[in-house]
This record gives C-alpha cells, sequence and structure tokens, in this order.
C-alpha cells in the first residue's frame, strides 16, 4: 500500500510497536509526527524515518492528558500542513491478581489505556471536521479486549473498553465519513512482554523467560509476533482498502484467541 501527501500521528512512537507502525507507516508514504514522553528514543525513531525520505517531527506528551493530546493533534496539523489518520497506540501493562490491586494502580491504567485512547478520538475527530475531511482513527487493543486473562485483569479491562469506545465512536463519526477501527496484537517480543514476563516469574516462581515461552508454545502459527506483523494491520486500516471497514477490533495474534 501507498500513499501519498498523507499524515498520521502515532502515541507510544519511541519504541516496540509504536516504532514499528511509525516505521511502516513511513514506508507506506505517510509523514509523521511520533508522540510520546521518552524525547530521546523519540529522536533516534525520528532519524530512522528520516532516512526513508518521509517528513517528520516528533512531540512530548503525555497521553493520558486531555490538553497534551489535543495540542499534539494540532501540532501535527499546523507543522506538517494535514492530518489524516490517528494511531491511539500508547499504553501500559499490569501484571497481578485482582485482589492485591490498588485504587492508584487502576487509576494510572486506566489514564493511559483508556482515557488516552478518549482523548486520541475526540482530538482527531475534531481536526477532521475542522478540515471539512474524512479521516482514520486506529486504537490499540489487545486479545486481552477479546478474552480476560488471570493476573492481567485489569489491563484486560482496559482493552475490552478500547473496544467499546472503537464500536460507539465508529457509529458517532460514520455520518463526518470517519472510520474508526482497532487491532488486538497477541505475543509480541517486545520491552512490554519482557516485564509482563518478569512480574509472572515474581508471582508464580516460573523462571524467567518461561511464561513468555509457554504463551508463545499456544500459537497456532508456532512463532511470537514482531512488531512488523502489528503494523501490517494498522498499515491496511490506514490505507484506502479499509475504506469501508468501520468499528472492528481485528486480531493478529498468530492464531490463539479465536471469534
Amino acid at each position: 500500500m501507498s500513499v501519498t501527501n498523507k499524515v498520521a500521528l502515532v502515541t507510544g512512537a519511541a519504541q516496540g510497536i509504536g516504532r514499528g507502525i511509525a516505521l511502516r507507516l513511513a514506508k507506506d508514504g505517510f509523514d509523521l509526527t511520533l508522540v510520546d514522553l521518552k524525547e530521546d528514543k523519540l529522536e533516534e525513531v525520528a532519524k530512522e524515518i528520516a532516512a526513508l525520505g518521509r517528513r517528520v517531527t516528533t512531540f512530548a506528551a503525555d497521553v493520558s492528558k486531555r490538553e497534551d493530546i489535543y495540542a499534539a493533534v494540532d501540532y501535527t496539523e499546523k507543522e506538517l500542513g494535514g492530518f489524516d489518520v490517528i494511531v491511539n497506540n500508547a499504553g501500559i501493562a499490569q501484571v497481578k491478581p485482582l485482589a492485591e490491586v490498588m485504587p492508584e494502580e487502576v487509576d494510572r491504567i486506566f489514564r493511559i489505556n483508556v482515557d488516552g485512547v478518549l482523548w486520541g478520538i475526540q482530538a482527531a475527530a475534531a481536526q477532521f471536521k475542522q478540515r471539512g475531511q474524512k479521516g482514520k482513527i486506529i486504537n490499540a487493543s489487545s486479545i486481552a479486549g477479546h478474552d480476560g486473562f488471570a493476573m492481567l485483569g485489569v489491563y484486560s479491562a482496559t482493552k475490552f473498553a478500547v473496544r467499546a469506545l472503537t464500536q460507539a465512536a465508529a457509529k458517532e463519526y460514520a455520518s463526518a465519513g470517519i472510520t474508526v477501527n482497532a487491532y488486538c496484537p497477541g505475543i509480541v517480543g517486545t520491552d512490554m512482554w519482557v516485564e509482563i514476563d518478569e512480574r509472572f516469574s515474581e508471582l508464580t516462581g516460573a523462571a524467567k523467560g518461561e511464561t513468555y515461552k509457554k504463551f508463545v508454545e499456544g500459537i497456532a502459527l508456532g512463532r511470537a509476533q514482531t512488531p512488523d506483523d502489528v503494523a501490517a494491520l494498522v498499515s491496511f486500516f490506514a490505507g484506502p482498502d479499509s475504506d469501508y471497514i468501520t468499528g472492528q477490533a481485528v486480531l493478529t495474534d498468530g492464531g490463539i484467541v479465536y471469534r
């Protein structure tokens, strides 16, 4: 898929899946705004994208703060002269038995994983309407947004919530020509899964790497997922071939959860 004169904003773009998405969209022809709190890593990704011949800019923002996301979208439009796609990718995980979860922990993960997506939806839709154009909103859910996983209960709840927001937003914005979809990764070999594996080790006594190995062994296609695998689906949602698809939360997990 290739596009011309299109601009995308990706949150959580400094590493992992977000970096993979940003690089794929750049290869597709998008100019990009990269959003994250990790400014040093953002600049590294920006250099990779510039080397591909695309225009790229960075914006430090906390996705849990509504004003930050609105500012990032406004900055993108002014700096790159357009705005066509937002990828609400930023998120965090939590591995903890439900009985031990504390209020402040629930508040933090919901502010990032759910509020951050909501603010992205709001800000993007407002900018699309202001520009009088169609647009695409793409949200990060998970296999944990289709099945609740033990020790990942609150995280799963946030990803179920993203699916609900995706469906509701798709219905509310369809008349404006705005599509809203979500991607649902599985076991991706990123820093987030290193942290998840380490936390499972602490809770269950499993050797480091054992939980990750166990999950990967349950994948029908026989290997762990890469950021590029996720980015391929996001590329489809960002491009014209998905123009007639909205309100969907598509699994991209190599065969773990089936719907």
